[in-house]
């Protein structure tokens, strides 16, 4: 028998049991180590530092490691050796004996660990994969979030070889689109798929006949008198190209044809976008608490979105007027915002809205802001209002409902269930992984955060949706050494609330990468001078140059020679934009090189948000420590995007750089719109930013755990500028290639759209009525207890 050690296809297990069995003494000595040191859990890099001296499988399976647990007489471990792959072992450490662990027992250990949790009561366990058993996956981690193309594989293979119940699923799907009442593609002169055929091969003899560019209206009536109504295309050319696609995906299906077909087909006239938190409006709001990146992905996803309907819809052959409605809450005490407002205009569309619905209690309307972790209580409720206003907007449902964020999704996912139409979810940030041991520790946060119903909330939205869009590949599976923020709700425990076996699974084909851009009339290279907005120039010289210091900017600049440095981010926690301040404020040589300008926050106004309060603290503490005034400019939030981005491109002047340090970025979209307009970029390398920049060549990644070196990174940069001006132009050049490549707006909408159609149609063939049972037992008896624990905001 082959050595398991040194097995490719042997598991976690077989490999550590070989070991064990083969290097008992020195396995032993490090187990009785561990064991002494008492109940708890060991760092993995711990763990790689006591057992990398043991040849074999057991040093190399120590390095993924990424959780263990010593409760005596057990060492457990949670291994991931690829991404979204996982095992859990039990080692005794008394008798070596090595067994794999369910992950219920796993989850089990810990809650004993974390609350002395006793084994024999009752615990919520929440288990999604039975529900899941009969969708088809991926095994290769690399066809993680590429699910539209592994699913075209699998309908298209049914198609071939279940057509008798397959080709009447197809037949029945294009049936039932309608718009205004009137049928779309088919009518009632088609009665099965035979018949189906035998006009699309009569029809596809008549059209040869024709120029491709005749008109629909020239031989609407006879296609009308067959049994085929509009849609098919707006001239004999597209109708008989998507007649074609039929035939072959009834005579020889495959995947490729069948995504192309179900692009074609009209789905999608009336769209909802969800966003109910934060200060969601179009000018003067960007900086507010929980107001940020969401927002201008929004809007430039709206803009872009409009565009691709109107082109679709016009190849189509339809007169039909499409519909954009971006919901969000109504604030009726709008601090100078449009966020009382209750329909507005999205600027540079024809057809898209921002409608405001407000949160409403039985005292009335709910008049403040309240913060994203405080607005469960309101949302039900909410949504019903959502509901009454979508059907007087449209006149009737919505055919696509995108929910981003937790509340958005939820709020999503009640509308998608009321309405029966297709749901997209768009996370944006999943909290879990942006507080290391919120789920273990959630009764200490639960006060600040109500994380039993956000997170609930998350795995409710997730299982429910139809397709998930992720902006990056981390985001669901993170990388080989960090777990993806969807990875993360895998397998995990609330103790005391619930504990999750299976919640989602990074392989299901649901999810799909489909990357934003920047908006590009806004943001675009800064050698593009005819474009440049020079009338903002000396707006932006006050800005980061005067002398004189207010509200709005604080410290000088002594050296305007210097080449500057710059962030712009929501002050928070997270963002770690004082985290840079203190990386400048501790490196001589850096500050020698460079200025630093700082645009986060707002001192104009006191802050309402606790976590922005303790930043500014630190911010100001930070000033004082390292005596920042001479090479430091701390700017409060800047509103006018388009202003800020000739911002970016007079930073680009000074041959500066931009830098994001987050401590984890879902995407990172201030990356996309620094690299767009030509500045290098340097980014946390956890998250999105580390699969937008190519390290070297097109940007660089930076540790936001590792400080110094994140400076010392910078300090080369510009060193190597100094002695070589090309050396800028290089990266500043590998950037803007790379957008060029992959981060458009263009590329996003259109996947948006025939991402709909497929799952649309994946929707109708699929038998998820169980699935949707559990969930809302699970929403109806845990969710909703955990939201009546979340106090009412007082108003003032």
């Amino acid at each position: 028998m082959a050595d398991p050690s040194s097995c490719a296809h042997c598991s976690i297990y077989e490999r550590l049991d070989w070991t064990v069995s083969d290097h008992r003494d020195e396995i032993l000595t490090v187990l009785s180590k561990l064991e002494s040191n008492g109940k708890g859990f060991v760092q993995p890099q711990q763990l790689v530092a006591e057992f990398e001296a043991i040849p074999e499988a057991f040093g190399e399976v120590s390095k993924n490691i990424q959780e263990a647990l010593v409760l005596s007489p057990y060492l457990a471990l949670a291994i991931r050796p690829r991404p979204g792959v996982w095992e859990h072992i039990r080692i005794n450490m008394k008798t070596l004996d090595v067994e794999e662990l369910p992950v219920a027992e796993y989850l089990m250990m810990k809650e004993e660990l974390v609350d002395g949790s006793a084994k024999g009561d009752f615990v919520l366990e929440l288990d999604f994969e039975p529900f899941n058993a009969s969708v088809p996956k991926p095994f290769l981690s690399k066809s993680i979030g590429n699910g539209v193309e592994f699913l075209t594989r699998h309908i298209s293979a049914k198609l071939f070889t279940e057509p008798e119940s397959m080709q009447p699923e197809l037949l029945e799907f294009l049936r039932i689109h309608t718009c205004d009442d009137k049928n779309l593609m088919l009518n009632d002169n088609i009665e099965d798929v035979e018949s189906l055929q035998h006009v699309l091969m009569e029809v596809e003899e008549y059209l040869l006949t024709l120029s491709p560019e005749t008109p629909y209206d020239a031989f609407e009536q006879k296609l009308q008198d067959l049994g085929l109504e509009r849609g098919w295309g707006s001239n004999a050319g597209r109708v008989l190209e998507t007649i074609q696609l039929l035939l072959e995906l009834l005579d020889a299906p495959d995947a490729l044809n069948l995504e192309k077909f179900l692009s074609k087909i009209p789905l999608v006239f009336n769209v909802v976008i969800m966003s109910p938190h934060g200060y969601f409006a179009q000018d003067n709001v960007l900086g507010y608490p929980d107001t940020g990146g969401q927002v201008v992905y929004i809007l430039d996803q709206v803009r872009a979105l409009e565009n691709e309907m109107l082109k679709r819809i016009k190849e189509q052959g339809l007169d039909i007027t499409p519909r954009i409605l971006i919901v969000t809450r109504l604030l009726p005490d709008a601090v100078g915002t449009t966020c009382g407002q209750r329909l507005e205009k999205v600027h540079g569309t024809q057809y898209s809205d921002i409608i405001r619905v407000p949160f409403r209690i039985e005292k009335g309307i709910v008049r403040r802001w309240i913060s994203r972790f405080e607005v469960w209580p309101y949302l039900e409720t909410y949504t019903e209002d959502v509901a009454t206003e979508l059907l007087k907007e449209f006149q009737g449902k919505p055919d696509l409902i995108v929910g981003n964020y937790s509340d958005g999704n939820i709020v999503a996912s009640l509308l998608a269930h009321k309405f029966d139409v297709t749901q997209c979810t768009i996370a944006h940030a999943l909290e879990k992984t942006k507080y290391p041991d919120s789920d273990l520790y959630w009764k200490k946060l639960e006060d600040k955060y109500h994380f039993s119903c956000q997170f609930t909330a998350d795995l409710i939205a997730m299982n429910q949706t139809d397709f998930i869009i992720t902006s990056t590949f981390q985001e669901i599976a993170g990388n080989k050494e960090t777990v993806g923020q969807y990875e993360s709700h895998l397998a995990f425990t609330m103790p005391g609330l619930y504990r999750v076996v299976n919640g989602i699974d990074c392989f299901d084909p649901k999810f799909n990468i489909v990357s934003p851009g920047a908006d590009m009339d806004i943001y675009f290279p800064y050698t593009e001078k005819e474009r440049r907005l020079t009338s903002f120039h000396s707006e932006i010289e006050e800005l980061l140059y005067s002398q004189m210091e207010n509200k709005e900017h604080l410290c000088v600049l002594n050296d305007r020679n210097k080449p500057i440095i710059f962030t712009m981010a929501r002050l928070d926690r997270v963002k770690n934009i004082t985290g840079l301040v203190e990386w400048y404020g501790k490196n001589a040589k850096l500050r020698e090189l460079v200025n630093l300008v700082v645009v986060a926050g707002d001192r104009r106004k006191e802050s309402k948000d606790n976590e922005e309060k303790a930043e500014m603290k630190k911010m100001y503490e930070l000033i004082d420590t390292y005596k920042l005034n001479g090479q430091f400019r701390w700017i409060s939030s800047q509103m006018n995007r388009v202003r800020n981005g000739e911002l970016y491109r007079y930073i680009a002047d000074t041959k500066g750089a931009f830098v994001q340090p987050a401590v984890y970025e879902a995407f990172g979209l201030t990356v996309v719109e620094a690299m767009t307009c030509g500045l290098p970029t340097f980014a946390t390398c956890k998250g999105g930013p580390a699969e937008i920049i190519v390290n070297g060549k097109s940007g660089y990644h930076i540790d936001p755990y590792n400080g110094d070196k994140a400076a010392d990174i910078l300090v080369d940069f510009f060193e190597k500028c100094k002695a070589d001006p090309s050396h800028w132009d290089k990266i500043s050049q590998g950037g803007l290639k790379r957008i060029e490549e992959k981060y458009t707006w263009q590329i996003y909408s259109e996947r948006l759209l025939t991402l709909t159609g497929v799952y649309g149609f994946w929707k109708q063939v699929s038998d998820l009525d169980k699935k949707r049972r559990y969930i809302e037992m699970l929403y109806a008896l845990r969710y909703k207890k955990s939201v009546v624990s979340v106090p009412l905001a007082e108003e003032e």
